[in-house]
């Protein structure tokens, strides 16, 4: 590297640390330091019968801009899902996913006409606007807030099914304030009901992709000259030095020493820790504190004539709430969902399903095979799919999404306010300020300006 702009490491090269090297290549000497075999994080693709999918996370909200924006600044192409109904399973069928926010429903009628819940919980919902305001003076669980405002089958056939996408959680571990912000916005206007349903209707889309899968975001942050990644570099120890620090990186038997003058540790929030042990210890058991949920994706790819009349929905997937009792969360029609998936697969359709939630890990102890067949089934079931696929994969995400529990937001303060002490030094990525990739991206800008 050159020498006088000063030498900054990034520990992690996942989105978060890309997105950072990317900010601060040009002005600095960067040099990311991956300890997997791949960048790209929880972005990851494969091929599933002949077709390349996203095997990851395959959307990115498109109402937040920072994902859209960087992306476009790489000079790939951004599109929108071609169907954007969704299903969701419950009191025994599929019925169509009523208008929510996180499930919180805008819309009474369009509630009662769905089926999802029974006459009496729609009544339950009905009376909201005759409540008293919620107390928001603490933080408090997602299930604690909706609950009381809107009865327990809300949450468990709406709100869990929504959660458990996004954070493989529990609505009544999560907290509100970090998970749901718009919730306690509106809450604070009296009736949330009333509040959602004066909401203006947004014309921009929800969500956006990218034609041949989410990978080739940090594929195309990868791809700068003027930054060094190196993969299957695990960084061991951090310390700091006369001029800035000192990183221990590879095996304990044949350690390197890698000098910077400023450290940007872009990784989950338990080698964060370990790294921060000494330098930050605040931070440090603040970051210990925070758990992940793991979870699998299983992608399935049929010959279109297999599937009959599913090979023209216009549904991009269901929902399954946990109080089924199923042994999936959800499936994703991606061929129908994104037109570059139905393009790829040339007369093939993909499609995938998930499981797993926090502290649920038993249910992903079984072999692929088992979870293939799980898989199967279930949608035989759900959805009436019995054909047999060409060909199936398993991604495991084992401690792959972080779980913000009530006071997650005053828990990230402590530990923003035990870095700031230290010069040079600066986190982001998922455990932070939100799990979607423009909110990652978002942790890294901030990191950046701190740096």
């Amino acid at each position: 590297m050159s020498s006088g702009r000063g030498r900054v490491v990034v520990v992690g090269g996942g989105v978060a640390g890309l997105a950072a090297a990317h900010r601060l290549a040009g002005d600095h000497d960067v040099l990311v330091l991956e300890a997997s075999t791949v960048v790209g994080g929880k972005l990851r693709s494969a091929t599933v019968g002949g077709v390349p999918v996203d095997v990851g996370a395959e959307a990115m909200l498109h109402r937040r801009p920072e994902g859209s924006d960087l992306a476009r600044e790489l000079g790939l192409e951004v599109v929108h899902p071609a169907s954007t109904s969704s299903s969701v399973w419950s009191r025994g069928e599929l019925h169509p996913l009523p208008r929510t926010m996180m499930g919180v429903p805008l819309d009474v009628d369009d509630l009662a006409a769905s089926g999802v819940l029974d006459d009496r919980a729609v009544e339950v919902v009905r009376r909201e606007p005759g409540l008293p305001p919620a107390d928001l003076t603490r933080d408090r669980s997602v299930a604690s807030l909706v609950g009381e405002r809107f009865g327990p089958e809300v949450v468990d056939r709406l709100v869990e099914p929504l959660l458990g996408g996004v954070y493989a959680g529990h609505a009544a571990s999560l907290s509100v304030r970090a998970t749901t912000p718009q919730l306690v916005a509106l809450a604070g206007r009296g009736s949330l009901l009333e509040a959602a349903a004066a909401l203006p209707v947004p014309d921009a889309p929800v969500f956006a992709g990218l034609p041949g899968g989410m990978t080739t975001l940090p594929a195309a942050l990868a791809a700068r000259r003027d930054v060094e990644i190196r993969t299957s570099a695990t960084v061991r120890h951090l310390e700091r030095v006369a001029g800035g620090y000192r990183l221990t990186v590879g095996p304990a038997h044949a350690p390197e020493r890698v000098t910077a003058d400023r450290v940007v540790l872009a990784c989950p929030a338990a080698p964060a820790s370990r790294l921060l042990g000494d330098v930050a210890p605040v931070a440090a058991r603040e970051l210990a504190a925070i758990e992940y949920a793991s979870m699998a994706i299983v992608t399935h790819a049929f010959r279109a004539d297999d599937l009959g009349d599913l090979a023209a929905t216009r549904t991009s997937g269901f929902l399954v709430p946990p109080v089924e009792g199923r042994a999936i969360k959800a499936a994703t029609y991606s061929f129908a969902k994104w037109d570059w998936v139905r393009q790829a697969g040339d007369g093939l359709l993909v499609l995938r399903t998930s499981v797993g939630r926090h502290r649920e890990e038993a249910a992903l102890h079984r072999t692929d095979a088992a979870l293939v067949s799980d898989s199967l089934a279930e949608l035989a079931a759900l959805a009436g799919i019995t054909a047999r696929p060409v060909d199936s994969h398993v991604q495991r995400w084992g401690g792959a999404l972080p779980q913000y529990a009530v006071g997650h937001l005053d828990r990230v303060a402590r530990i923003r306010a035990d870095v700031a002490r230290v010069p040079g030094l600066s986190v982001c990525g998922a455990a932070y300020d939100g799990v979607g990739i423009p909110a990652v991206i978002a942790s890294a800008v901030h990191a950046t300006m701190e740096a």
